[in-house]
């Protein structure tokens, strides 16, 4: 089964992410402590990985690039998911690694079909 790391301080949003990814045949694992994900990536292997760029502590940005640096998860897809609309936010996220990007609010079909095209890759 795929397992789909979700990370974000808001619960409610993990909530809800945890519910449409159960919908969808997905095995969801949320973390709300972005400074506790790099372990918790690492015991639970995620094949996908949802971040929020705003947390704090650990943002988003720094977040993705710790991950990337992880040799297991160097080609681990990341979609960011984040109110940010702003171009330079989003080039900071690619430039951190993230595979896409997707702004809040979005429509669910729209994630669920972008998190199948980055599995099947």
């Amino acid at each position: 089964m795929t397992k789909i790391m979700v990370v974000d301080d808001d619960k409610e949003a993990t909530n809800l992410l945890e519910s449409l990814l159960k919908l969808e045949g997905y095995v969801p694992v949320s973390v709300n402590d972005s400074t506790i994900a790099v372990k918790t990536a690492d015991s639970i292997d995620p094949d996908l990985f949802l971040l929020d760029l705003m947390m704090p502590e650990i943002d988003g940005f720094k977040l993705c690039r710790l991950l990337r640096a992880e040799k297991k998860f160097a080609h681990t897809p990341v979609i960011i998911i984040t109110a940010l609309s702003d171009d330079d936010s989003r080039a900071v996220a690619y430039g951190a690694g993230a595979s896409d990007y997707l702004t809040k609010p979005y429509h669910p079909h729209e994630l669920v079909s972008r998190i199948k095209t980055l599995i099947e890759k």
